[in-house]
């Protein structure tokens, strides 16, 4: 195949990719604590077939991994008891089937155990024990203060875990807004609760994906894709051309 076309077409598998991590970005806008994300792009030098002259290398471009944007999102007030925001650095913990997995989302409740537990029945992580939390049902008040530190009719009952990741390079998205660590077993890669974490009983931290700015990228993707098509239209355009003319020649 054509050299053109070949670097055109890589062009054009990237651009779709970028375009479907952009749809995940504006479908998941409303999503509690989830993180924008971008694609990665590299070129991808490889050599041309043998010529007298021109260049001797061409740049695909491909990409090698996905950037996300762990910067806070806006903290909504909604009262209920047992929703929690991090202000600031952080993640919380749940154990889903024995595995820690890691989120921003904080809407959790009680299950008939008396657990907290996430949206989906995962139980939420105390910072010193990393065990499950359980909860009085019967308790005629409870508090989350500063810290995460569960407060039930004036006892301290636990506390809601707040991690930091040494190296979030290392996390894992697995699906639900929670991500998990490789190597966590590593000392130097184990999170470790954070010091004096702020978290706000009441609040649920929105996602920070910028609907316009996705919906601009959405646009200029689709305008560079149009080009694409068009550059690989005029190349083979171009290549029959020259066939035919060749053909004549003979």
């Amino acid at each position: 195949m054509d050299n053109a076309i070949m670097i055109g077409l890589t062009r054009q598998m990237t651009l779709r990719r970028d375009m479907d991590v952009i749809a995940n970005n504006i479908a998941n806008a409303n999503t509690a604590g989830f993180k924008v994300e971008s694609l990665l792009l590299e070129n991808q030098p490889a050599r041309t077939a043998e010529h007298a002259d021109g260049p001797s290398e061409l740049q695909y471009v491909t990409n090698w991994g996905m950037g996300r944007d762990f910067s806070q999102g806006a903290l909504d007030f909604t009262g209920r008891q047992f929703d929690v925001a991090i202000e600031g650095e952080g993640f919380f913990a749940v154990d889903f089937n024995g595995t820690e997995q890691y989120t921003r989302d904080g809407r959790f409740r009680t299950d008939a155990d008396g657990q907290l537990v996430a949206t989906d029945g995962a139980p939420v992580l105390d910072a010193d024990t990393r065990a499950p939390i359980l909860l009085d049902p019967n308790a005629t008040e409870t508090v989350i203060v500063d810290g995460g530190v569960i407060m039930q009719d004036g006892q301290a009952v636990g506390r809601i875990g707040v991690f930091e990741v040494p190296n979030r390079s290392l996390m894992t998205k697995e699906g639900n807004g929670r991500y998990t660590v490789a190597n966590a077993d590593d000392p130097e890669n184990q999170p470790q609760p954070a010091f004096d974490p702020v978290v706000r009983q009441g609040y649920v931290e929105r996602s920070n994906v910028e609907s316009i700015t996705e919906l601009t990228d959405m646009m200029s993707i689709m305008r560079t894709y149009q080009s694409v098509s068009k550059f690989l239209n005029d190349a083979e355009d171009l290549n029959k051309r020259a066939i035919e003319r060749l053909g004549r020649v003979s």
